[in-house]
């Protein structure tokens, strides 16, 4: 939607001929004093409103410490204002997208405690995120309206939607005017006046996926464009107004926001999200070294101007602080700054520990030895939460939040770690513990006679997407909530779909080749149960193969293994988000292009039903659609559970516990080995 411009309707083709009429005539770029702008910047939040236990290495101790949750980035960035003030320089804050989702706050609040929230933040402007949309249009434009900052996506035209047609906070880009470190919110007619009283004037625009349709599927009636010519002509246009100081704020992924820097004029820096990419160097603390730099300069088309690109992790642990440097004529000369992870003080309440159980309270001496030597440790800071932040978490929201997980079903002895690509934070080349396991209970419940009964269907494995899966688990108890509202909140019914081998083949060597790139979004990667393979990359961070694909013909306890044939036929169970070829999974819905045998569970008044897939459609715009053979789902009806994704895992897990006497453990063997070129 590109309101506040008159690009707002126009086919995109159009819009690169029209940006200078729309603009006034004659408006240049105004020479100005020198400009030095701090930017703190957060992304990928997704709710995590309270702390994340987590552990770091200080020499040769490992600390069990927490990290983040939104009062300590509050504090953070009220630190980053205040320093900026106390040097008259101009400051902003800005989000990178993905608010939304996460933990259990967001399933019982449905974005209301967001919007609260992050309105307390002092936020700027924020991305549009894809899970942004993981309701519906109705609730987005409910948080939209209720938040006091734009979001922003430039590349979006919302004018046929009903929910989101007239959302005046949903913008094309937004415009601050600076005096010294004093701002305000100016609109394009303030500009040249600004600028006649020596104002200095910054324009931040928004990019959000163009396949955002096959992302998320709940976008409505919004159309996306392509993120490369709609950013150049946003940039054109802001020129044209007189702009010299142009900033980005995507969501699009750390590798996206590269190649748009390399082939767009004009941006100065772009503010990003969606890769939960921790940008820059933590291997003093054994957090490991992101692939890309923090702040990375990336060289313009037209082979003189540059753009800085920059990330900030994931799940409110880390604080970005973006230093940009501009010259008299709007210039941009140097970019630095850093991602700094905000952890809890050794002697607070949640105390750091010195064992994975957290039971052994660190002694103070060494906690007060190892604060001194992280004094000299970049990118690291002990923060207290901001105490009126955490007072509204804890009176308005905590309570019925920890009232909707349930009864437990059973405990961990060590955390289950899930990430998304083998490799990842110091993970191995087989990676998640967590999706392996998540996989085999689908396979177990699609596997139950009573199940088999209904589909008539016997399944042979199962895949999952590791973006589905929000979470690891953390050693201790387990309930029903920590699966249905932390670890697999989207309530995805659970699929079973008849794929050639062939075709098992190709959407696992598709999906893994696109998360190859360094800073890529690597939420589509494949794991399976009751299927094992191996991947070789063959030429770095662009092309593989897989070598071996096996299906465990045996129990999950005692497997045997066996070739997965390209021409077999066989039944695999996946949520339905995945199975109609969302998020690149696109070899699946082309498999049921002509027709589907395809099976969707759900509870309709808590009995377990089938709806029979007839095929899936391919719409404008990159949409893919679910046709039915008779009735469909509505899974916002009051009598419908579609959440088969999840119960199954918490079946499983039960059927675990009590096996063994109330103890949950991983699988014990791989089911991925990612083999990685210079890895």
């Amino acid at each position: 939607m590109l309101k506040a411009t008159c690009l707002r309707a126009l086919p995109l083709g159009l819009i690169l001929l029209v940006t200078a009429a729309c603009a006034p005539l004659g408006s240049e770029p105004v020479s100005t004093p020198p400009l030095t702008l701090h930017i703190a910047h957060i992304n990928d939040t997704h709710s995590a409103f309270d702390p994340i236990d987590g552990q770091f290495q200080a020499q040769e101790q490992r600390v069990y410490n927490q990290w983040g949750g939104h009062p300590r980035l509050l504090t953070r960035i009220e630190q980053h204002r205040q320093a900026a003030s106390d040097h008259q320089l101009p400051f902003l804050v800005l989000h990178g997208g993905d608010a939304w989702q996460g933990t259990a706050y967001f399933k019982v609040n449905e974005g209301r405690m967001n919007a609260d929230i992050l309105s307390r933040m002092g936020i700027d402007a924020m991305a549009l995120g894809n899970h942004e949309f993981d309701l519906s249009n109705a609730h987005l434009n409910t948080f939209i309206e209720y938040i006091n900052f734009p979001v922003l996506a430039a590349n979006i035209d919302t004018s046929n939607d009903p929910d989101l047609a007239d959302q005046a906070n949903l913008k094309a880009y937004t415009l601050f005017r600076f005096d010294g470190a004093e701002k305000r919110v100016i609109t394009r007619a303030d500009i040249s006046q600004a600028q006649r009283q020596g104002a200095q004037v910054v324009a931040v625009f928004g990019i959000a996926l163009d396949d955002m349709p096959s992302i998320s599927p709940n976008v409505g009636e919004v159309i996306f464009h392509d993120m490369v010519t709609s950013a150049q002509a946003m940039v054109d246009e802001l020129q044209e107004l007189g702009v010299a100081h142009i900033l980005a704020v995507t969501h699009v992924g750390n590798a996206v926001d590269v190649s748009i820097a390399a082939q767009v004029n004009g941006i100065d820096a772009i503010i990003g999200g969606h890769s939960h990419s921790l940008l820059g160097d933590f291997r003093e603390l054994g957090l490991g070294q992101s692939a890309r730099p923090y702040a990375e300069r990336v060289a313009n088309p037209n082979g003189t101007s540059f753009t800085c690109v920059v990330q900030a992790g994931e799940y409110a642990q880390a604080v970005g602080l973006l230093e940009l440097s501009f010259d008299a004529d709007g210039q941009l000369t140097a970019c630095g700054g850093g991602n700094t992870v905000l952890s809890n003080a050794a002697l607070s309440n949640a105390a750091w520990f010195s064992d994975a159980e957290r039971q052994q309270s660190m002694p103070s001496t060494k906690a007060n030895d190892i604060k001194q030597w992280l004094q000299n440790v970049e990118g690291f800071a002990i923060v207290d939460e901001d105490p009126a932040l955490r007072e509204v978490i804890d009176t308005t929201y905590r309570e019925p939040m920890l009232a909707a997980y349930g009864a437990p079903i059973g405990s961990l002895p060590e955390p289950i770690m899930h990430v998304r690509r083998p490799g990842d934070s110091g993970s191995d080349q087989h990676g998640s513990q967590l999706a392996p396991l998540i996989a085999a209970a689908q396979f177990n419940y699609a596997n139950s006679p009573a199940v088999q009964r209904i589909t008539g269907l016997k399944p042979d494995f199962a895949l999952v997407g590791a973006g589905g899966i929000r979470s690891g688990l953390e050693e201790g108890e387990i309930r029903e909530g920590t699966i249905t509202l932390e670890v697999l909140p989207f309530a995805s019914p659970l699929s079973i779909v008849p794929l050639r081998g062939s075709v098992v083949r190709d959407v696992i060597e598709q999906t893994i080749i696109a998360t190859l790139p360094d800073g890529a979004h690597a939420g589509r990667f494949p794991y399976g149960g009751q299927l094992r393979y191996t991947f070789r990359e063959t030429d770095a961070g662009i092309d593989g193969e897989v070598t071996s694909i096996q299906l465990n013909t045996g129990t999950i306890d005692a497997p045997r293994w066996r070739d997965l044939e390209d021409n077999v036929l066989y039944n695999v169970v996946m949520n339905s988000y995945i199975a109609t070829g969302n998020d690149g999974w696109l070899a699946v819905a082309e498999a049921q292009r002509e027709r589907s045998d395809r099976v969707d569970l759900i509870y309709v008044d808590g009995e377990l039903q089938t709806r029979a897939v007839a095929r899936i459609r391919a719409l404008e715009g990159g949409r893919l659609q679910v046709e039915y053979q008779g009735q469909g789902i509505d899974c916002s009806a009051s009598d419908v559970a579609c959440n088969t994704d999840a119960t199954a895992v918490v079946s499983y897990l039960q059927q675990r516990s009590q096996a063994a006497n109330g103890v949950l453990l991983p699988l014990s063997y791989p089911t991925v080995t990612l083999e990685r070129v210079n890895h």
